[in-house]
């Protein structure tokens, strides 16, 4: 099936939206925290960005061919080693977090702990950059830097070992356990970290918003692949998740939507990695 037309049949609607303006005010001086398998970085103002370890691994990327509700551009499904760990956003980026970096907030739906939405792959490939600036000096030794997951990162991060349809089982029920869809959002946003979180400790990876992946949308070729980072160069960029206003369908752990890099939206936010 044609991707742009997956893209209709979920209910994805997008338009151009101008590129976010810069912010040139210094990075604060911050200490970073660490606890187990997490680490928080303080963005001012009271706001911190909370990361989860995941550690390396290999899973099978994309659904089966007898999935229900399984879309022709998730397949063949195949394996993927992902080579070596990588911290990745506890949550959504919140309107909170874009707001202290950036230093505006382009969401619709208003609320400090609300996922930032109406953001381009463009504008959040300049938060990224802004976001590395302000955590210069609290990253740890040995952390690299932040950026958007890899489609292999966040497929691998959402399923965290399962290998249902959602990262919480087949059933439909258990989707509205863990996000914020159609049929429980009231076709809005809500605050992150308010439903179920994986086995990795990740919240949000069903519904809310639908989040930007750092790779150029194409087709899988069914050959075992390690740290893959799709293909070199097309025209469009992957987006991941489902949303608020996404049917179950296409909210499962391994649908793949696309979008321009220049297009936002009502549903289109972000999560980042630190690698």
């Amino acid at each position: 099936m044609n991707p742009l037309m997956i893209s209709i049949l979920c209910g994805l609607f997008i338009g151009a939206l101008p590129t976010l303006g810069a912010d040139t005010q210094p990075p604060p001086k911050k200490q970073t925290t660490t606890s187990g398998k997490e680490i928080s970085f303080d963005l001012g103002g009271g706001v911190k960005l909370e990361m989860v370890w995941i550690a390396p691994g290999e899973f099978a990327m994309g659904s089966p061919e007898n999935e229900y509700g399984r879309f022709d551009n998730e397949g063949p499904q195949h394996r993927v080693r992902i080579s070596r760990g990588y911290w990745m956003g506890k949550y959504e980026v919140t309107q909170a977090q874009w707001e202290q970096v950036m230093g505006r907030n382009p969401a619709k739906f208003k609320g400090p702990r609300n996922p930032v939405h109406q953001v381009s792959w463009n504008d959040c490939q300049q938060f990224v950059v802004k976001l590395n600036q302000k955590t210069a000096d609290q990253r740890p030794a040995g952390t690299g830097s932040f950026g958007l997951p890899t489609e292999a990162e966040w497929e691998y991060a959402c399923r965290a070992g399962t290998t249902t349809r959602f990262n919480l089982g087949d059933a439909d029920a258990d989707l509205e356990r863990a996000g914020w869809i159609n049929s429980n959002s009231g076709r809005t946003t809500h605050p992150v970290g308010e439903k179920q979180p994986n086995a990795w400790g990740l919240f949000d990876m069903h519904g809310n918003v639908l989040e930007w992946c750092q790779d150029w949308y194409g087709s899988y070729d069914g050959e075992m692949e390690t740290d893959p980072t799709g293909p070199t160069s097309e025209t469009y960029r992957v987006l991941r998740d489902g949303d608020w206003n996404h049917k179950h369908r296409c909210c499962r752990s391994a649908v793949r939507i696309n979008g321009g890099p220049a297009f936002a939206g009502e549903i289109f936010g972000l999560r980042v990695v630190c690698r």
